[in-house]
């Protein structure tokens, strides 16, 4: 934004100043991709099976053990030993290959 800005006062701003303008926006365009880049490399993305677990799923197809769950807008396949019915919501306890062993919740 701050070097769009300074490109405009470019044109629109008498000699001398022009390019005081100019080399201004362009410090602060730096300040702004410097902020920006610290912000974002702080806050490092989650992935992986870890950020399944102790999360609440519904049960797609009945789980009397083995059936599938929707996390998250995913379909999964699941294991529930206790059983579940399609609707009822169950806890990712564990991961095992592609399969969620999952709790009654």
């Amino acid at each position: 934004m701050f070097l769009v800005l300074g490109l405009v006062l470019v044109f629109l701003v008498p000699s001398p100043w022009n390019i005081v303008s100019l080399l201004g926006c362009i410090a602060l365009f730096l300040g702004e991709l410097a902020f920006w880049n610290r912000t974002v490399r702080l806050h490092r993305r989650q992935v992986g099976v870890e950020t399944l677990l102790n999360r609440s799923a519904t049960v797609v197809t009945a789980c009397h053990p083995d059936g599938q769950v929707r996390l998250d807008g995913e379909i999964w396949e699941a294991r529930c030993d206790q059983g579940a019915d399609p609707g009822d919501e169950v806890v990712v306890r564990a991961q095992e290959g592609l399969t969620l062993l999952v709790d009654r919740g």
